[in-house]
């Protein structure tokens, strides 16, 4: 099926990859301008929550920009997945802790699910817009990643 000249999977790839991208860069510029409500939530034994707020928020501004711009788009797919299973344990530290945000709004327990829920399939998306598929292997990642930097 086309849509506008093009595969919908295609456009619809594009349509996310944008949305995506603008998701991260807000959320990424919201650490710089509301510190305090993300710092609740990083785990005591990381040290700094001020440092490790602003360092994932520049990180999910660069990864913002890499879903929105198309040559950076596929790696920033990956990039993406990564960066939200690695930023997991902040929200399982929330959940475990029922730790408030600097806000003091918490989640219910039905609320942590859905979030988690959200967080699976935000990670599916990212290696969809990827170009991932259950067929291929880490080598294939690896190949991409060196074409990418050719």
């Amino acid at each position: 099926m086309t849509v506008f000249g093009g595969n919908i999977f295609g456009v619809l790839r594009i349509i996310c990859s944008i949305a995506g991208g603008i998701f991260f860069i807000n959320v990424g510029i919201m650490h710089f301008t509301d510190t305090s409500w993300f710092e609740p939530i990083v785990p005591p034994f990381l040290g700094s929550a001020t440092f490790w707020v602003l360092a994932s928020g520049v990180i999910e501004i660069i990864v913002g920009l890499g879903l929105i711009i198309p040559k950076t788009r596929e790696i920033s797919g990956f990039a993406s997945a990564i960066l939200l299973i690695v930023l997991y344990p902040a929200n399982l530290y929330m959940w475990i802790g029922d730790i408030e945000l600097g806000d003091g709004a918490s989640l219910s327990p039905t609320g942590h699910v859905i979030r988690l829920l959200f967080q699976i399939g935000g990670i599916m998306l990212s290696l969809w817009i990827a170009g991932w598929s259950r067929d291929k292997s880490i080598f294939d990642l690896t190949q991409q990643f060196i074409q990418f930097r050719k």
